[in-house]
């Protein structure tokens, strides 16, 4: 079946579908040697080349593998491939996917721990990073400072930044003794340092930041500060539901392989106070509950 050449790019890892339609105007996609134009579809048996490069691998565009990574990042790790101050990046503590490459769904600070999704599958990822989805992303907070109910009010109606107006969809205080106490926030933009401008913006400073939750998915217990799992069964399909994609189960050849170079560890259930939404889009953020 004949699919746009965009989609099936950005499936198989190689960008964007908007920037894949930026390269098709600038002419830099071929299709059996004739450039290609917006609107022209592909299939199997397509030789495509990008930017005069060498045919792109028909097993990788068309049996790609749906595969999903969870990772606890812990604070020191950039989310670039390469550093250039030479800082160790995610990528370098993962294995390599059987086919294409991994594309991180946003990115956590270098002082930022928690978790961070990968995926082999380029329109997943667009799909959970795009703004129109509304994505929750669910942090527990340590902030330094008194914080009042004014401030809780403020960062939930919205605070003007540089950038423009953000607020926090959601705010629950979860405990801490002293000048520290800790939050659990829900954000759903994926702005640059968001959640740590917002306390800042009300005169408190966070001292540990971690994200716990992204869309459907819930960091599991077991998975260790620099270790990964893969998320499989109906976790992954219902990731795949949540953006309104369909999840194809993997072929059987070649899967006992995929299984031993890539092994899941057992999910945990999830605690009351980071229940996912069930709703497809996340477009109202659930309520977290107290600790």
């Amino acid at each position: 079946m004949a699919e746009r050449i965009q989609k099936v790019l950005a499936r198989a890892g190689y960008g964007s579908r908007r920037g894949l339609e930026e390269m098709i105007k600038q002419g830099k996609i071929t299709v059996n040697g004739e450039q290609a134009k917006l609107g022209d579809k592909i299939a199997f048996g397509d030789t495509i080349r990008l930017e005069g490069g060498k045919p792109l691998s028909p097993k990788r565009l068309w049996q790609q593998p749906q595969q999903v990574m969870l990772y606890n990042k812990p604070v020191g790790e950039v989310c670039t491939r390469n550093d250039p101050e030479g800082r160790r990046t995610i990528f370098q503590a993962l294995p390599s996917p059987e086919e294409g490459r991994w594309v991180s769904v946003g990115r956590l600070d270098i002082n930022t721990s928690g978790l961070i999704i990968l995926t082999t599958d380029g329109e997943l990822a667009n799909k959970l990073m795009h703004p129109s989805n509304e994505m929750d992303r669910e942090y527990a907070v340590r902030v330094l400072g008194e914080v009042t109910s004014e401030m809780m009010q403020n960062l939930r109606d919205g605070v003007e930044l540089e950038d423009g107006k953000a607020h926090f969809a959601d705010i629950q205080e979860a405990g801490g003794e002293g000048a520290n106490h800790w939050y659990h926030v829900v954000i759903q933009q994926g702005r640059n340092r968001a959640v740590r401008r917002l306390w800042e913006s009300q005169g408190v400073q966070v001292s540990r930041l971690m994200r716990v939750r992204y869309g459907t998915v819930i960091i599991p217990k077991p998975l260790k500060m620099g270790k990964w799992s893969m998320l499989e069964g109906k976790d992954l399909e219902r990731l795949y539901e949540s953006v309104d994609l369909q999840f194809n189960e993997l072929e059987k050849i070649g899967r006992a392989q995929r299984e031993k170079k890539l092994r899941p560890i057992k999910m945990a259930k999830a605690p009351a106070r980071q229940k996912a939404s069930t709703k497809p889009k996340g477009k109202r953020s659930p309520r977290i509950r107290g600790h």
